[in-house]
């Protein structure tokens, strides 16, 4: 690690701490050249993911959006937040875990739904109505007495 006072390459750790809730490491150095001190972060290399659109279009990953799509479906509903980020965290170690770089955005959405299903039936609802384009109120029913099925 190379300092940025002075572009020495050699330093020693003074301090090592869990950051970020466990998902990287602070470590505290000192330059063996100039003495003086400085920060890096050590974390995970995670492989970058493209999801598929149903269109074929390719676009990058983001966990974002798949709390943005969970959040619109839970909105007035009883779920707190965060246990949508912990959800979307979940779906996003899952994926990379996987070792597929190419997800479809099918795959992607019947994990949330498989999960919203188990946080809120109320928003599983909402999401899978945007996500499976109910056409009509017949297709609205039909997944609804899965549900009541199910039960």
């Amino acid at each position: 690690m190379k300092c940025p006072y002075c572009g020495y390459s050699e330093s020693k750790v003074i301090d090592s701490r869990p950051a970020d809730e466990g998902s990287s490491i602070r470590r505290r150095r000192e330059c063996l050249s100039c003495q003086k001190r400085f920060t890096t972060y050590e974390t995970v290399e995670s492989l970058p993911m493209v999801v598929v659109k149903k269109d074929g279009s390719r676009q990058s990953f983001d966990r974002r959006k798949v709390l943005g799509g969970m959040i619109r479906a839970c909105e007035k509903r009883p779920v707190p937040l965060a246990e949508l980020e912990e959800v979307a965290a979940e779906i996003e170690q899952e994926l990379q875990n996987s070792m597929d770089r190419e997800i479809s955005t099918e795959y992607v959405g019947e994990m949330v739904m498989e999960r919203l299903k188990k946080i809120d039936e109320v928003a599983y609802v909402r999401f899978a109505s945007v996500y499976r384009q109910f056409k009509d109120i017949d297709t609205f029913m039909t997944e609804l007495n899965k549900l009541l099925a199910d039960k």
